[in-house]
C-alpha cells in the first residue's frame, strides 16, 4: 500500500487535462508505439470530435522513484461544468489531485468549483500552470492568482506544458513524495466502492471500483450490500489501457470486476460489495446523490421502438449515473420516458450517444426544471412538465429553484454581462476583483433562466473569456404561467412551457414565429397559435401549397374555371378537417434555441 497512488486531474474545459494525462502516460512508457495518440483516454468519437472529456477515465501507470517501483492510478476527469458529477464520485475514490490551471486564461468558474470539491474530500493539491510554453502565457499573473486561492507557496507550483513534455517528470516526482498513500487494512472484512460501471454485450455488466479495506481473490463469492445480490467474481483485475486481470486486489487498489451480471439496476455507483462468508458492518458512506437541474422527455420517434428506447437509456444509465429517468406518456407523442439532465450540455450529449451508440432516433421536448406547486388546499406538488399541472384556479403560487451563479470574466465586459444577467431575472450578490482586470460576480438566478440558452450568450458577448459555473441553493415564490402552443387549434404538449409572466408573449410570439419558418407547407392552411389557458396571445399561419387546377384550361369561359377552384377549395376544406400536422424534429429542437 505504501507504493500507491490514486490521483486525479481536474481543471476548467480545454486547459489541457487530456494532454497532459497523454504525456503522463508517454514517459511512464504506459502506452507505447501506434496506441499512442492525442487524448488517449478520450475513446468516445463525440470527445475527440468536440475536444472534450466526457467521461472519466481510470488508468494504472507504474513509475521508478529512487530505484523503488510505484503504482499511479490516473484519473482523467471531465471539465464542463455539466459533469461535474462525474469528478465528485471519482474524487471520492482519490487522495490527492492535480488542480490544472491553463497559463494563458487563468483560473476559472470550474477550475474554483472542482478545488472546493477535492478540499472537501481532504485531498492532496499539486498546482499545476500548464501551457507555459505560449507565447500568450502570463506566468506571474497566473501564479499570483494560483497563491492566493490555494494558500500555497510561488516553489509548489509546477510549471509545464502537456504539448512539449515539460515539467511531467517534476509532476510524478511530485506525486509519488505529496500525494498520501491509502489508507485501509488489508486483513479487515472486504470493502469495496463502486465508482463507475460499464454495459459490455457480451460479459454482461463490468464494474469498476477502489478496494477500501480487505482483500479480493478472483472465484470469491461476493454481496452488492445495497441490493443483496450475490455473484461470484469471475474476473478481476486492474485498469491499464485495456483490462488486466488479476488474481487479487488488495487495500488500496482501482479495479474492476466481472461477475456476469444481466440487469442494469442490480449496480449501483456509491454501493459497497463485500464478501458473502465475512461481510463488512456497513457500507462505505458519503456518496452524494445527484440531483438532475433539467428535465426533457425523450420519446422514440415510432412507438414501437419504445421497449427498445427503455433497454438503451438503462445502459446508458450504467455508464452515465447522472442520467435519470421515468416513464411518462404524451398526447402528441405517445409513450416516452421523462428524464433528468445536469444542463443542457448532458441533454445533448445523450441524445447524441442514443443515437450512435444504440442507433435510436428519439424526439426532444423543450426542457423544464422542476417546479413545486403549492395548492389552495395546502399540499405541495412537484412538477417537471407543464402537461402535469393543475388547474390554474387551483394553484395558490409556484416556487421556482434558485441558483447562486459564479462568473469569472475579465474586467471589459462587466457592463454586457450584468445587462445579460438582469435580463434572466438575476440579484447581484457581489463582485469582487481576483486581479487588476479579472473579476468575479455572484449572482442569484432562476435556474429556469438559464437553461436554455444562457451560456451561448454569455460566452458570445465576452468572446469566450467569461467562466460559468452554479449551484442550486432554494426555492422561492414565482409569477410563473404555463403557454401552450396549438396547432390547427390542437396543444402539442410537447412544445408546452412554463414561463414567467412577464416573458409569456415575447416568447410565445417568437414561437410561433420559428414554427412557421421549420413545419413544412402542407395542402391546407397550418394555424399555429400560443395561448396561456385559453387567451391567444399570438399567431402565424402557414399557407397551403396549391396546385393549379385550372392549368388545362386554355380560354374558354370563366364558368369552368371557378367550377375547378370551387371544388380544389371544397376537398381543402375537408382535408383541414382530417389533417394532421407532422412536427420534424428539427423543429422541435430549433426552438430550443431561440433567441
Amino acid at each position: 500500500m505504501d507504493h500507491i497512488r490514486n490521483f486525479c486531474i481536474i481543471a476548467h474545459i480545454d486547459h489541457g487535462k487530456s494532454t497532459l494525462a497523454d504525456r503522463l502516460l508517454e514517459v511512464t512508457n504506459t502506452v507505447i508505439g501506434k496506441d499512442m495518440q492525442d487524448q488517449v483516454l478520450d475513446d468516445m468519437d463525440l470527445e475527440r470530435e468536440r475536444g472534450i472529456t466526457i467521461k472519466s477515465h481510470a488508468i494504472q501507470m507504474e513509475y521508478m522513484h529512487e530505484g523503488e517501483k510505484y503504482v499511479l492510478n490516473l484519473i482523467d476527469t471531465p471539465g464542463p461544468v455539466d459533469f461535474s458529477y462525474e469528478v465528485s464520485r471519482f474524487i471520492a475514490a482519490c487522495e490527492g489531485a492535480l488542480l490544472i490551471v491553463d497559463a494563458t486564461q487563468g483560473i476559472q468558474a470550474q477550475t474554483i468549483s472542482n478545488l472546493y470539491m477535492a478540499i472537501e474530500n481532504d485531498l492532496e493539491i499539486i498546482p499545476v500552470m500548464n501551457k507555459r510554453d505560449m507565447d500568450s502565457a502570463m506566468p506571474d499573473e497566473v501564479e499570483d492568482q494560483i497563491v492566493e486561492l490555494l494558500g500555497c507557496k510561488p516553489d509548489d507550483i509546477i510549471r509545464a506544458s502537456g504539448k512539449t513534455g515539460m515539467g511531467v517528470r517534476e509532476i510524478l516526482e511530485a506525486i509519488v513524495t505529496r500525494i498520501k498513500p491509502p489508507k485501509g487494512d488489508p486483513d479487515a472484512p472486504l470493502q469495496c466502492l463502486i465508482f463507475d460501471s460499464v454495459f459490455n454485450p457480451f460479459r454482461g455488466i463490468i464494474t469498476y471500483m477502489k478496494v477500501v479495506n480487505g482483500t479480493l481473490h478472483s472465484g470469491e463469492l461476493v454481496k452488492f450490500v445495497n441490493t443483496g445480490k450475490q455473484y461470484n467474481a469471475d474476473e478481476i483485475g486492474v485498469l491499464k489501457l485495456d483490462l488486466t486481470p488479476r488474481e487479487k486486489l488488495s487495500c488500496g487498489d482501482v479495479g474492476y470486476i466481472i461477475s456476469g451480471i444481466k440487469v442494469s439496476k442490480e449496480v449501483r455507483v456509491g454501493d459497497t460489495i463485500t464478501h458473502v462468508e465475512r461481510p463488512c458492518e456497513a457500507a462505505i458512506d458519503g456518496f452524494q446523490e445527484v440531483k438532475p437541474m433539467v428535465f426533457a422527455g425523450v420519446y422514440p420517434i415510432d412507438s414501437e421502438d419504445y421497449e427498445d428506447l427503455r433497454a438503451s437509456i438503462e445502459k446508458l444509465q450504467l455508464n452515465d449515473a447522472a442520467l435519470t429517468f421515468q416513464h411518462e406518456s404524451s398526447a402528441a407523442l405517445g409513450f416516452g420516458f421523462r428524464c433528468g439532465f445536469l444542463g443542457m450540455l448532458h441533454m445533448e450529449i445523450v441524445q447524441e450517444r442514443l443515437d450512435r451508440e444504440f442507433n435510436m432516433d428519439v424526439i426532444t421536448t423543450v426542457p423544464n426544471v422542476q417546479y413545486r406547486i403549492f395548492t389552495k388546499k395546502d399540499s405541495m406538488l412537484e412538477v417537471h412538465n407543464p402537461s402535469g399541472m393543475p388547474d390554474p384556479t387551483l394553484i395558490d403560487h409556484i416556487e421556482e429553484p434558485y441558483i447562486r451563479a459564479s462568473i469569472i470574466t475579465r474586467t471589459d465586459f462587466i457592463g454586457p454581462i450584468m445587462t445579460l444577467c438582469l435580463g434572466k431575472r438575476g440579484e447581484l450578490v457581489k463582485q469582487e476583483y481576483i486581479s487588476s482586470n479579472r473579476i468575479e460576480l455572484l449572482y442569484d438566478m432562476p435556474m429556469g433562466e438559464i437553461v436554455f440558452d444562457f451560456y451561448d450568450k454569455l460566452k458570445s458577448i465576452s468572446k469566450g473569456y467569461a467562466s460559468f459555473d452554479y449551484h442550486i441553493i432554494d426555492f422561492r415564490p414565482s409569477k410563473l404561467i404555463k403557454l401552450d402552443i396549438l396547432l390547427n387549434g390542437e396543444p402539442v404538449d410537447a412544445l408546452s412551457t412554463l414561463t414567467h409572466a412577464d416573458n409569456a408573449v415575447t416568447i410565445g410570439r417568437r414561437m410561433c414565429e420559428k414554427l412557421r419558418e421549420l413545419i413544412p407547407r402542407q395542402q391546407f392552411e397550418i394555424a399555429i397559435q400560443a395561448a396561456i389557458g385559453s387567451k391567444i396571445i399570438a399567431r402565424e399561419t402557414i399557407k397551403p401549397v396549391r396546385k393549379d387546377v385550372t392549368a388545362k384550361c386554355y380560354g374558354g369561359d370563366i364558368s369552368r374555371k371557378r367550377k375547378l377552384l370551387e371544388k380544389q377549395k371544397r376537398g381543402k376544406k375537408r382535408m383541414k378537417q382530417i389533417g394532421s400536422v407532422e412536427v420534424p424534429q428539427k423543429a422541435f429542437m430549433e426552438v430550443l434555441k431561440l433567441d
